[in-house]
């Protein structure tokens, strides 16, 4: 496994219900952003890798559990971490923390699977050499 990559992300009011807390979707929303920011700090820009290859990834699978709810202006740390790696797919897992008062408490956590496919006809096909050397 690759080191963990941590993002933070602040709660504003349009990731909060009417209950006050996070709407459970959101966090795959958070899950994106830190995977998206991971691949940007290893150099690897989602649109760039588009036009330069023809390719992207796209996620195919998510599991997710939900231990207890972010509320309006907590800051999260938001981890993305390589659990598996393949030729034309990864798994990711990722985990959603607060910190506060001194304590690191785990909201959510789950595992997300990406792969690889043509952006013209959305076909399967092999993440590029050059990629997978940066990923693994």
């Amino acid at each position: 496994m690759k080191a963990v990559f941590t993002f933070p992300i602040r709660i504003y009011w349009e990731d909060t219900d009417a209950g006050g807390i996070v709407f459970y979707a959101n966090y795959l929303k958070f899950f994106e952003r830190a995977r998206t920011e991971w691949l940007r700090s290893l150099g690897v820009e989602q649109q760039s890798l588009k036009d330069e290859s023809g390719g992207m990834f796209v996620v195919s699978e998510t599991q997710l559990k939900y231990f207890s709810p972010a509320r309006l202006d907590d800051l999260l740390e938001v981890t993305a971490q390589t659990s598996e790696s393949g030729r034309a797919s990864l798994v990711l897992t990722q985990q959603a923390w607060l910190n506060a008062a001194g304590q690191r408490k785990l909201l959510a956590e789950g595992t997300i699977r990406i792969g690889w496919v043509d952006s013209q006809t959305m076909k399967p096909g092999r993440i590029p050499a050059k990629i997978l050397e940066v990923l693994q």
